[in-house]
């Protein structure tokens, strides 16, 4: 794959996805899930009926649009999928919303683009889990990883649900461990530290390790550490763990704000020493970094990686899918980000899937109906076993299947579960990180990139960005 690109949420392609789901075939998955969830009546209620699911380009999406046949012979359900970049997909659904109408009845709902800002427009899943005659959602919502669940799920409390976690990325430490293993002995007497990758090496220590992969060491990388430095979200996500391992937030009560949310954040916390350490060393960082980092979001620098430019990155664990089926397969390691002065943190960027409240009694149901079998562990198991790469699982069962923990170490099937044992750790309300949850988050978010790309550019330095950033979020959220 030397050459070929791949995208974070879409490197599902074509008819591919769920490729397990159609070796079970639609009868097989129907019996598993009726055994397990509801009977063939309660499945078979809203029979007829079409409903219309508008998703981001995201890996189970994908996958589930080129088998949705299954869920039609297992319910009667009609379901018209609509996919696009995110930033198109809240337009659409903010104008859906505000007419009162529900062109859309399944929506991808971001927990910062349309969770917080437009929750009055989602229905309350209690209302619909378990009620009149509804299936439950099965093994229940504590199956769902807590912290996912609690940042894609709710707002301020946890009295109404608004939406199911369905997707994952997190940012973790993507590295050639094909090449932390060959010059291991020599980094570790170099810089008088054992360099293998994990939540044990600082932040500054993995300035060491680039700064060492950047001299006359190594032919096989030019450099240590490649970003997704480009003035856009992904350079914000980029700074996010680096942030908040050195103790800063953006708000006070940073993890509330984070997990559960808050429509009155009160003022940005940017310009405190924290903040301006962590933006201080994240200059030096990214002084030493692939230059093209400040081109690159995600896409472009798992590209750059995969081209073999750097040793090491902060990604998205998600691409470890396309990685793996590429030029470097089984020469890639993972592991937690590295431990600032406060913790290790690994950004989490999944959303869940709503249903409209504007939506009629009868698409209500068919649409729960659809939520109940799309974030079933069996159709997340499906995904699994996708030879795409497929999206990564948000349910505790999932993980804990013994063909998935055989799955987590090579030769495997499933390349995203080589992630498996970072992840575990990543997920720990101790090592995730969550942006803001505010209605603003939008221009907030935009705030941040662009002075800090001035900082990068040497326009400004970083206690001047962080305070005009500061500004500006105060600005956005009426602090």
């Amino acid at each position: 794959m030397s050459h070929s690109s791949f995208d974070r949420r879409s490197f599902l392609k074509g008819a591919g996805g769920l490729a397990a789901l159609t070796a079970l075939g639609a009868g097989g998955l129907r019996n598993a899930l009726a055994a397990q969830i509801a009977d063939d009546a309660t499945w078979q209620q809203a029979k007829g009926t079409t409903i219309n699911f508008i998703s981001e380009n995201t890996p189970p999406t994908t996958a589930i649009a080129a088998n949705l046949e299954a869920f039609k012979k297992l319910t009667g359900i009609t379901v018209n999928i609509t996919q696009m970049e995110l930033g198109a997909l809240v337009q659409k659904v903010a104008l859906d919303f505000g007419s009162g109408r529900s062109a859309y009845d399944v929506i991808y709902a971001d927990p910062y683009q349309i969770v917080a800002p437009y929750r009055q427009g989602l229905t309350d899943l209690n209302t619909l889990n378990g009620k009149n005659g509804l299936p439950a959602i099965p093994k229940g919502v504590g199956d769902f990883i807590p912290t996912q669940l609690g940042a894609a799920g709710y707002f301020e409390n946890r009295k109404s649900l608004y939406a199911l976690p369905y997707d994952c990325p997190t940012m973790i430490w993507i590295y050639r461990k094909d090449l932390f293993d060959k010059y291991h002995d020599r980094m570790a007497a170099d810089l008088g530290f054992d360099p293998t990758p994990s939540d044990k090496i600082t932040w500054e220590q993995y300035y060491r390790i680039a700064e060492w992969f950047n001299g006359d060491h190594v032919k096989e990388v030019k450099y240590g550490t490649g970003h997704q430095a480009k003035q856009y979200d992904s350079l914000q996500c980029d700074f996010s763990n680096v942030l908040m391992a050195y103790g800063g937030e953006y708000f006070n009560n940073g993890d509330r704000v984070g997990l559960l949310g808050s429509a009155e954040p009160g003022p940005c916390t940017l310009d405190q020493p924290a903040a301006i350490e962590a933006a201080t060393f994240y200059q030096k960082l990214l002084k030493i970094a692939d230059p093209g980092s400040t081109s690159w979001d995600w896409t472009g620098l798992a590209n750059a990686f995969g081209n073999k430019r750097f040793a090491m990155m902060p990604q998205w664990h998600e691409f470890a899918g396309s990685l793996e089926s590429g030029d470097l397969k089984g020469k890639v390691g993972y592991a937690p980000l590295p431990t600032g002065p406060k913790r290790s943190v690994n950004l989490y960027g999944g959303c869940g899937i709503g249903i409209n409240g504007n939506a009629t009694g009868k698409q209500q149901t068919a649409a729960w109906l659809f939520l109940v079998w799309a974030t079933s562990p069996q159709t997340q198991l499906a995904g699994l076993k996708s030879k795409a790469g497929g999206g990564t699982p948000t349910r505790t069962s999932v993980y804990e299947m013994p063909e998935v923990q055989k799955a987590s170490t090579p030769p495997t099937d499933m390349p995203n579960m080589l992630t498996a044992d970072t992840m575990k750790v990543a997920w720990q309300p101790d090592h995730i990180g969550l942006r803001p949850k505010i209605p603003s988050w939008n221009q907030a978010d935009t705030a941040v990139f662009t002075e800090l790309s001035r900082m990068l550019a040497g326009q400004k330095k970083p206690a001047a960005a962080m305070k005009a950033a500061k500004r500006k979020v105060d600005s956005a959220t009426g602090a």
